[in-house]
């Protein structure tokens, strides 16, 4: 039986193997593990970062993830709301929406 690829290895694995591997290995592998912040604090910030940087082809999955690691459906969209103020508009927009359809494909 084949083993299942990575998010990682599905999305960039054949064009960026390396990328793919540092992003298992590294990034998932050493510093998601790492005991000074929960998965669940780790999926809080992420989601923050990516929202206040505007990066939103990644922010599906990171949403996706944040909920299963234990943060609920108001925290997230309290984010989306708190960093629209720092971040601005759009990107509190941008999180808000992108957040309703995680929640509506779930």
């Amino acid at each position: 039986m084949a083993e299942q690829q990575s998010r990682a290895q599905q999305l960039v694995g054949d064009i960026a193997p390396k990328l793919a591997e540092l992003t298992d290995e590294v990034l998932f592998g050493d510093v998601w593990v790492r005991p000074e912040l929960s998965r669940r604090d780790r999926s809080l910030v992420t989601v923050a970062a990516l929202t206040a940087l505007g990066r939103t082809d990644q922010l599906r999955s990171h949403l996706n993830l944040a909920l299963d690691n234990g943060v609920t459906r108001e925290e997230l969209a309290e984010v989306a709301t708190h960093l629209a103020f720092y971040a601005g508009w759009p990107a509190g927009m941008s999180t808000a929406t992108t957040l309703k359809q995680v929640l509506d494909e779930r």
